[in-house]
């Protein structure tokens, strides 16, 4: 039976993971049992009862020193357990253990991560989810909101200099759409708390920063269509007919791609019936509607209440500069400049489209997107009195689109 000597020759550097105070499996639990040294923060020693005559060591603040010294033990035969929080290998103590440690003498026990544990709670999967962590990490706070903002489903591990309500503050005021958020303290620990709402009551909670934050983009109530585009201009209100027609905005959201999260510019927005359609198609989208015109202000304002829709008063390209990078833009008003300026903004893998009524300025816009079609829609209405129809033809329109691919690489 081990009795706590040095065993010379069969040292090693056990990283054993755990969750709630609890190491997971048999070689996680043998690692321990048979241990000479026993390290880790205050926290994790005190969640558990080393073996009789082990020595107990407490981490400082310089790890990587700690580390270091642990490997000089394993080499003259102590058999070190090192206790880590979740899974050592996930943003844990793994990345720093493999760079000081011999591989020789470095084995990994991971328990669930906390961020596993979140997700559990949060009743999803995560195999798609970007996971950012934040604690330690100069920026992290911001980057956690960006990646809000980008994708659908994000979970962030916070710190002291990044807590919950500041990642939340961050998000909003990037312009991040709806979505759902938990907050996960303690996770399987007797004081464990599960917080739940949206990233505006996140921002101004005050919660513990050693939490996991889950936002994942807000499904739209099943009633509520979310796949139809191309609505007929009677839906939407708008001034002397100004609305881009029902056929050519089926088209230029098809063309657009839209993401399930990220930001989306229209520019020139008129009444906003593709922001309102967008913002329906994917409602983890943060769309910006811009627009100038007082009088159309107005209108489009009312047709975008009650939807993520957010105004934008300001003539491009001027108003840009106030706007989160855009993942998508639909340019329904301005000359080419516009355009080139929306160009330089856009992120990588971002796709632009942009309407015109004039042959000249389609061309340009077809030159530096690389893709262009003319849509010509006659609508069928009705002539003399025995059900006849007749075709009225409305003026034709160019459909440009792309990423600045150059013409004909994006079809």
């Amino acid at each position: 039976m081990h009795d706590g000597t040095r065993l010379r020759g069969t040292g090693i550097v056990h990283l054993v993971g755990l969750l709630g105070g609890e190491s997971f499996a048999a070689p996680s639990r043998e690692a321990l049992r048979t241990a000479t040294v026993v390290a880790g923060s205050a926290s994790n020693l005190e969640s558990v009862v080393p073996p009789r005559g082990a020595r107990v060591i407490r981490f400082g603040s310089d790890l990587a020193g700690m580390l270091e010294r642990l490997a000089r033990e394993a080499t003259n035969g102590e058999r070190v357990c090192v206790l880590c929080s979740g899974d050592p290998g996930f943003f844990g103590l793994a990345r720093l253990a493999t760079q000081l440690v011999p591989p020789e003498l470095l084995k990994l026990h991971p328990a669930p991560s906390s961020v596993s544990v979140a997700f559990a709670r949060a009743g999803t999967n995560w195999e798609d989810a970007v996971v950012v962590s934040a604690h330690g990490r100069p920026g992290g706070a911001q980057t956690a909101a960006e990646a809000i903002l980008r994708h659908p489903k994000v979970a962030t591990l916070c710190g002291p200099d990044a807590p919950p309500q500041l990642i939340g503050r961050l998000a909003v005021e990037a312009g991040a759409g709806l979505r759902d958020v938990l907050v996960g303290t303690s996770l399987c620990e007797e004081r464990e708390k599960i917080w739940q709402g949206n990233l505006e009551s996140l921002a101004r909670g005050d919660f513990d920063p050693a939490s996991v934050v889950v936002a994942t983009v807000k499904a739209p109530p099943a009633s509520r269509p979310n796949l139809r585009w191309g609505r007929p201009e009677e839906e939407f209100a708008h001034l002397r007919g100004m609305i881009t027609k029902a056929e050519v905005r089926a088209i230029a959201i098809s063309k657009l791609e839209l993401p399930a999260a990220g930001v989306m510019w229209d520019v020139g927005a008129g009444s906003g019936s593709v922001s309102v359609e967008a913002a329906a198609v994917a409602p983890g989208l943060s769309v910006y509607a811009l627009e100038r015109d007082p009088s159309q202000l107005q209108v489009l304002r009312a047709n975008t209440t009650g939807t993520q829709v957010k105004v934008v008063e300001g003539e491009a390209p001027a108003a840009f500069d106030a706007l989160a990078d855009p993942d998508r833009v639909f340019v329904g008003g301005g000359g080419i400049a516009v355009l080139e300026s929306a160009l330089t903004r856009l992120r990588p893998g971002g796709r632009i489209v942009a309407v015109y009524a004039s042959m000249s300025r389609a061309v340009e816009g077809a030159q530096k997107l690389g893709a262009m079609i003319q849509v010509s829609v006659s609508r069928a209405v009705p002539i003399g009195e025995d059900g006849s129809l007749r075709l009225n033809s409305e003026n034709p329109v160019f459909v440009c689109w792309g990423a600045g691919s150059g013409p004909g690489r994006d079809r």
